[in-house]
């Protein structure tokens, strides 16, 4: 997995390219590793969120909507945007797609926004 784009504050894109160590033994890609790729994007886009601010943030809840299933070979995209950046909590979703545009998974979540020490 790895970050495409995070030149837009609070939005962050993702790829990967599906392998056999993310199947489920039915040879699809496992929901955990949808979940993984959501919950990563999401987090990058948090802090991409917030400035100048060096903060760290932890998922406090996550909803998760498996759409369709991906296979091996198929390149995933994760889009990752914050709807509202507060100082504390900060509220994300994302969605992920398959190469050919179709929806795959989706999620929503809230960040813990804290402040780094330099």
């Amino acid at each position: 997995m790895i970050c495409t784009d995070k030149s837009t504050p609070g939005l962050t894109t993702w790829r990967a390219r599906v392998d056999e160590r993310f199947l489920n033994p039915a040879g699809v890609v496992q929901g955990g590793f949808l979940a993984a790729m959501m919950d990563s994007a999401m987090g990058a886009s948090a802090v991409t969120a917030v400035g100048e601010r060096r903060v760290s943030v932890s998922n406090t809840e996550m909803k998760a909507t498996f759409l369709r299933s991906a296979t091996v070979g198929d390149v995933l995209t994760c889009v990752a945007t914050v709807l509202k950046a507060g100082r504390v909590i900060s509220f994300v979703e994302a969605k992920i797609t398959d190469q050919d545009g179709q929806l795959v998974a989706s999620a929503s979540s809230s960040y813990l926004v804290r402040e780094r020490p330099e």
